[in-house]
């Protein structure tokens, strides 16, 4: 049987997820329909059915006579959301090491040298573009799609303060040694210390954003 081909209600809310998830939109953004959909190409009535599954899986919030808006996290929710990461992608990066053949381990390697160009270059966009492929093919690997689900779904949570990370100068001298970390790790096939990167990764970002929390 054909997998049915996707719909263009289905097509505008994976790219809107994408965009949340990466930081696209910012914390405390209001969404405007008719100017994303103009973006996407798309109609309004997609892009509202859209924003409207990701306020159902708590991307979003809809205000009551505002529209659409990204939620601003506290700071005991992002520490929350942080220990849940750390729990989750933990386990994936050790799994995902623990699987990966020698051309999913060139990919990371690869990836990583993106992410420092970009950190030299100052491209944000080119950083965080690295980021979420190099996390999201380590995951993968792991070849465990409800472990991956959860995951996608906690990043909606802090994809909107990613972005942060380039107002701070400090971070942008250290948010790529634990990626450094993890890839001699695969180097020498082990998947225990790629677990410590990863989770020593998502610690120290954490670091930085968390005052961009709401107290």
């Amino acid at each position: 049987m054909k997998t049915p081909a996707p719909t263009q209600q289905d097509q505008t809310y994976a790219q809107l997820r994408q965009w949340v998830t990466v930081g696209k939109f910012l914390p405390g953004e209001r969404l405007k329909i008719h100017a994303i959909a103009q973006q996407l190409g798309a109609g309004v009535m997609p892009v509202r059915a859209a924003l409207q599954r990701l306020a159902a899986e708590g991307a979003l919030v809809n205000v009551p006579h505002a529209g659409m808006q990204v939620p601003r996290l506290s700071l005991a929710e992002f520490d929350d959301v942080l220990q849940t990461r750390m729990l989750l992608e933990g386990e994936a990066a050790e799994r995902g090491a623990h699987r990966l053949d020698a051309a999913g381990v060139t990919g990371l390697l690869a990836l990583e040298q993106q992410m420092r160009d970009a950190l030299k270059a100052n491209d944000a966009k080119g950083y965080l573009d690295a980021n979420e492929l190099f996390h999201l093919r380590l995951y993968q690997a792991a070849a465990s799609p409800t472990l991956l689900a959860l995951i996608e779904t906690v990043w909606l949570k802090v994809g909107p303060l990613s972005n942060k990370l380039f107002e701070v100068p400090a971070s942008l001298r250290v948010i790529n040694d634990a990626h450094e970390d993890a890839v001699m790790a695969l180097r020498l096939r082990d998947s225990a210390g790629v677990r410590r990167a990863i989770e020593k990764d998502l610690f120290v970002a954490a670091q930085f954003l968390r005052p961009f929390c709401v107290a």
